[in-house]
């Protein structure tokens, strides 16, 4: 079931949902994340931005139509992706990321998804993955809180 969104959430995802039908993705693409989550009831937490996974090609489209620089990712730290983009001056920050991978241990993993759940946003739709998979990537984070989220998450799916 997806909730509505608070209000600047739901100002950014529309303002992203235009972007991305004026730069005419051509690749499958998705919201993940905190704004995700929200979509599917993890509403008790604070959305500080709005994450974007697209092709390559489709992340350098959204970021020219959002206004969004893209810089260089260092690979430093535990993700790094191809290409990476904030489109700030907003509420809520849009980040565009293409073959993102997260770092388990040593080894890089790629951040990937195969269910698209379509989200009305305005005039358009932004897809967010499944629940399930939603929870699996929260796991593969790691981090304190993604680990939190997916319990919340997990919460949420046998209700």
């Amino acid at each position: 079931m997806i909730h509505a969104p608070p209000h600047e959430l739901g100002t950014a995802l529309e303002a992203l949902a235009d972007a991305a039908a004026e730069a005419d993705l051509r690749d499958p693409w998705w919201v993940f994340g905190g704004a995700a989550m929200a979509l599917v009831g993890l509403t008790d937490r604070r959305v500080p931005d709005v994450d974007v996974l697209a092709s390559p090609d489709d992340a350098r489209r959204l970021a020219v139509a959002l206004g969004a620089g893209v810089v260089t990712d260092p690979g430093e730290g535990q993700f790094r992706s191809q290409v990476y983009a904030r489109a700030a001056g907003r509420a809520v920050p849009i980040e565009i990321m293409a073959e993102l991978e997260v770092r388990t241990g040593a080894e890089w993993r790629p951040v990937r998804f195969a269910t698209r759940v379509p989200v009305a946003a305005g005039r358009h739709l932004v897809h967010i993955p499944a629940l399930h998979e939603q929870i699996a990537m929260a796991r593969q984070f790691g981090r304190p809180k993604d680990l939190a989220r997916a319990d919340a998450l997990e919460q949420l799916n046998a209700a």
